[in-house]
C-alpha cells in the first residue's frame, strides 16, 4: 500500500513538472540521488567521473520525462538511464571492454555452490568496523560489471528481482544467476580475510577465561 501511494505521488509530481513546475524535479529525484551515484561509481571507479555520470543521468531523465509511462517504477527507469550513460561513456572512452556472456549459458549453466551463508549474515558489529567496510567495498569493486551492478541494485539498493531485471533490461533468471555468482565471488574473497582478521582480534584480546 505504501509503495502504491508513493507511486501515485510520483505520478502527480511528474505531471506537475511537465505542466511547468520544474522546481519539483529536485524533490522527485532526491530519494534516488545516492542510488544513481553509487551505480555510477561502480562503473567509473572515480568519484569525479561518477558525479558527471550521475548529473548527466538526472539531466537526461528531466529532458525525457515526458517519455516516462509509469510501466516501471520511476526509480528503476532512472537507474536504467544512469547505467546506459555509464556504459556509453566507457565505450566512448575505450576504458573497458564490456563483458559478454552467452544468455543460454547463464540460464542453464552450472551454479557454483556457496561456501558461506549469504554475505548479509556477517554479524552487523563486524560490518561496522572500518577495516571490514573497506574490504567489502574493495571486493565489490573487484566484481565484473555484470555481477557488480546486480549485487548493488539487489542487495545494496534493495530493488526487487523484477525491478533489477527491468533496470538492466535482462531476464529475471539472469538476475538470479548473476546475483548468486556475485555473492559467491564475494564470499570466496572475504572469507579468508575475515577469518584472518578475526584471528588477529582474538590474539589481541587473549584467551577467554570462564568465570
Amino acid at each position: 500500500m505504501a509503495a502504491e501511494i508513493a507511486n501515485r505521488d510520483e505520478a502527480r509530481m511528474i505531471a506537475s513538472i511537465l505542466d511547468g513546475d520544474v522546481q519539483l524535479y529536485h524533490q522527485l529525484i532526491r530519494p534516488y540521488e545516492r542510488s544513481v551515484y553509487v551505480m555510477s561509481l561502480c562503473y567509473m571507479k572515480n568519484e569525479a567521473d561518477a558525479e558527471d555520470v550521475a548529473q548527466e543521468a538526472f539531466l537526461k531523465a528531466y529532458c525525457h520525462l515526458a517519455s516516462f509511462r509509469g510501466e516501471a517504477k520511476f526509480s528503476t527507469w532512472l537507474v536504467g538511464i544512469a547505467l546506459n550513460e555509464a556504459r556509453g561513456r566507457l565505450r566512448r572512452d575505450g576504458a573497458v571492454r564490456m563483458e559478454s556472456i552467452d544468455q543460454t549459458s547463464e540460464e542453464g549453466g552450472h551454479v557454483l555452490p556457496a561456501i558461506l551463508h549469504d554475505w548479509r549474515e556477517i554479524p552487523s558489529e563486524t560490518l561496522e568496523r572500518k577495516e571490514v567496510q573497506q574490504m567489502l567495498q574493495a571486493a565489490i569493486a573487484g566484481l565484473p560489471n555484470i555481477y557488480r551492478e546486480v549485487f548493488l541494485l539487489r542487495d545494496v539498493d534493495e530493488l526487487s528481482i523484477i525491478e533489477t531485471a527491468e533496470a538492466l533490461t535482462t531476464s529475471i533468471s539472469n538476475v538470479k544467476m548473476r546475483l548468486h555468482r556475485a555473492r559467491t565471488m564475494l564470499q570466496k574473497t572475504l572469507a579468508p580475510r575475515l577469518k584472518h582478521m578475526n584471528q588477529r582480534v582474538a590474539d589481541f584480546h587473549g584467551p577467554r577465561i570462564d568465570r
